[in-house]
């Protein structure tokens, strides 16, 4: 009986191991939430990172500044890049809640953490979404 209580408690252990061993997260003095657009930096086990500016200058409001030749800081040129960048962030928030990725943040923001973190960069997958 022993040693079948021994045995359970062994593969208890191995398993929490197992459970654990992928989760990342961020110490409190590295965390900027400025460039985390999606998730919980306190545990997540399958990061993303995103090309921020390649997301806002797809956004059909960031377009349009162009197309339009909107001067910068006009009235009209605000308005439509606070739009844009609502547009970003809700596409990025979109692709976290559909996709596998459970954090996503900018591009080189965890790779530059120490110790840095490998993630996926997912900047493609969203510039299709907003074709």
């Amino acid at each position: 009986m022993k040693y079948l209580t021994e045995k359970i408690i062994i593969i208890l252990l191995f398993i929490c191991m197992m459970t654990f061993a992928d989760t990342y997260s961020i110490s409190s003095d590295e965390i900027d939430m400025r460039k985390i657009y999606w998730g919980n930096s306190s545990n997540f086990k399958t990061p993303a990172e995103v090309d921020y500016e390649k997301i806002l200058y797809a956004t059909s409001e960031y377009k349009s500044i162009k197309k339009g030749k909107i001067e910068k800081g006009t009235a009209k040129y605000w308005i439509l890049i606070s739009k844009a960048n609502d547009h970003a962030v809700r596409v990025i928030i979109e692709t976290g809640e559909e996709a596998i990725y459970d954090l996503i943040a900018a591009k080189e923001y965890l790779g530059g953490l120490d110790p840095p973190i490998k993630c996926k960069d997912i900047t493609k997958l969203i510039l299709k979404k907003l074709e």
